[in-house]
């Protein structure tokens, strides 16, 4: 037994170390705050850990992990929303650690995003980071929000509204980030 146990240790450890910038990547943006990012991380892969052997024989064990983060990160806001979407400074929103590899990194007007962004409601703002930052289709979208694909298209989509309607990200939203 405890063979399994240091091979699914060391399985799990190889996870986290592979994902780990994606993953915070993902809850910075649902988020909009570093800490908070590195708290839902972090409590997304104790939940992980816990059930690695179902995780691990899941499908998609990232699909597997992001819906547990999701779904913390949503119970974790549902009573502050009101707070959360109109954070009282902006600090939280310049202390991401950039990816080079991250289009969004390389926006000029990257601050001025994060902060519309954080603005969404919780539903808009997955929808908007996981369709078009984390590249999923709408199906596998769906089944990271727990809902339906049309909810998906929907919340994308008024997400998207509210973005091109702010100033100066108008270009941005419609070309995805390139000028």
């Amino acid at each position: 037994m405890g063979d399994r146990k240091q091979a699914g240790d060391t399985e799990f450890q190889a996870f986290v170390i592979g994902r780990w910038p994606r993953l915070m990547r993902t809850a910075f943006l649902l988020t909009g705050e570093q800490h908070a990012a590195e708290d839902l991380v972090q409590s997304t892969l104790e939940q992980a850990y816990v059930a690695w052997r179902k995780v691990a024989s899941a499908d998609d064990p990232e699909a597997y992990v992001r819906r547990v983060m999701i779904n913390a990160h949503s119970r974790r806001y549902r009573r502050k929303l009101r707070e959360f979407l109109a954070p009282k400074d902006d600090s939280g929103l310049t202390h991401e650690i950039a990816d080079t590899g991250d289009h969004i990194s390389r926006a000029d007007d990257r601050h001025t995003l994060l902060k519309a962004l954080a603005k969404l409601p919780p539903r808009q703002r997955e929808a908007v980071v996981l369709r078009y930052w984390e590249d999923l289709t709408e199906t596998q979208a769906a089944e990271a929000m727990g809902c339906s694909v049309g909810a998906v298209k929907s919340n994308a989509a008024k997400g998207i509204a509210k973005l091109r309607a702010v100033p100066g990200l108008a270009e941005t939203v419609t070309h995805g980030g390139r000028k």
